[in-house]
């Protein structure tokens, strides 16, 4: 069974121009584990992605598989599995001669060709020309593809795209496999939804910088959540919560505890005899911290490139007054609802990850999530924000 190798970001910085696409990045992804890379559309996980898998070369910072470079591996496809499009194909090759044009490369037995392509159910149409396939069998091809030298490191850009719903099931169980077996899973995405059902671990990166690094369930601050009971007998749960010891505030959907988790709010009603007819746990959303991790407004200690503080100012500028307005000097504390603190003009690390405009100031630019959980850019004047370079630098494929 292949063994896994950490990945290892440090300091990794790409500009095209002034734009900064990547700047800083330093994050580390372990074995074992499904992690996911999240951020919204133009935040810079493609040209990460690429720099990791040696298509494109970081101005500053390394991007390491198992300490070497990419160019480095002795055994590139038996190594790194890396998919990042399912549209590399000739449309008139089947899907078994599509794969054995990389076994014969790669020196691999073509029977493996057969095996990649019954792992992820393509076997009984191994013989027909990927141009009548559908985007969701694409995706499929492109697993089998990376499967194909059975490596230790799986990259994957969006593997669920165009897949149903049964797809994308037997998608979320065959990574978590595919982890279990001790092999690491990078995941980038940005449906949210999907990730949180997919996911052990998470990167999530904005404006070319980490913003956080951990678990899903360490994004909030477990202060942020509170345990909702109640009973039909709200007087005796009252009573018996009282008699623990543990206060709540009484409103009109039950009793709200905090600092006591619901196990221990059930233990208590259950050894006082008090039936329950609610009990559970409400926070901040994975989607509510998500947009204000991403648009600055939250900070989480784990980010390691959060935008730095502008230069002080004297003292007469810094006193309290009127919030500053898009055609002011802004001032280095961050304004609701673009709370990202901005670096002077001339720093380019201050570009958003999109084609060079002086006439996009990063104040217009903030996130938001659709009703199907997908994140995009939103900028008032200028929607040309696309900061994940364009696929003509090739593939690894």
């Amino acid at each position: 069974m292949p063994d896994g190798h950490v990945l290892d970001f440090s300091g990794v910085t790409k500009r095209f121009g002034a734009v900064a696409a990547v700047d800083g990045f330093t994050a580390r992804v372990e074995p074992g584990v499904v992690t996911g890379f999240l951020g919204p559309n133009g935040a810079g996980k493609t040209t990460t992605l690429r720099m990791l898998l040696g298509l494109v070369r970081p101005d500053a910072g390394a991007a390491l598989i198992g300490g070497e470079r990419y160019a480095q591996l002795r055994h590139p496809l038996q190594t790194v599995g890396a998919v990042l499009e399912a549209s590399s194909y000739h449309p008139g090759r089947s899907a078994a001669n599509h794969l054995k044009v990389y076994a014969q490369a790669a020196s691999l037995p073509e029977s493996r060709v057969d095996e990649v392509l019954g792992l992820v159910g393509l076997a009984d149409v191994a013989g027909r020309r990927i141009g009548g396939f559908s985007l969701g069998m694409r995706q499929r091809l492109g697993l089998a593809y990376a499967l194909l030298g059975d490596p230790g490191v799986l990259v994957l850009d969006e593997p669920s795209n165009g897949l149903d719903p049964e797809g994308i099931k037997w998608m979320r169980g065959f990574l978590r496999q595919l982890a279990g077996e001790g092999r690491t899973v990078f995941v980038s995405s940005h449906l949210l939804a999907e990730v949180a059902q997919t996911v052990d671990a998470l990167l999530i990166i904005s404006r070319g910088r980490l913003v956080f690094q951990g678990e899903i369930a360490d994004l909030a601050d477990p202060s942020e959540f509170a345990t909702v009971v109640d009973a039909p007998d709200r007087a005796a749960l009252v009573a018996a919560m009282a008699a623990a010891g543990i206060e709540g505030e009484v409103l009109r959907t039950g009793l709200t505890v905090r600092g006591h988790s619901t196990e221990e709010i059930g233990r208590v009603a259950a050894e006082a005899g008090v039936a329950l007819s609610s009990l559970q746990r409400k926070g901040p959303a994975f989607e509510e911290v998500f947009l204000e991790l991403v648009n600055g407004v939250r900070t989480h200690p784990s980010a390691s490139g959060a935008p730095p503080a502008p230069d002080a100012a004297p003292p007469a500028e810094q006193e309290p007054g009127p919030e500053p307005t898009l055609d002011r000097e802004p001032e280095p504390a961050p304004r609701p609802g673009n709370a990202v603190e901005r670096a002077p003009a001339s720093d380019p690390r201050s570009a958003p990850e999109s084609e060079p405009s002086a006439a996009s100031p990063e104040a217009d630019r903030s996130f938001s999530v659709a009703s199907t959980g997908v994140i995009d850019v939103i900028r008032p004047e200028d929607d040309r924000v696309n900061g994940d370079r364009p696929s003509d630098e090739g593939d690894p494929r």
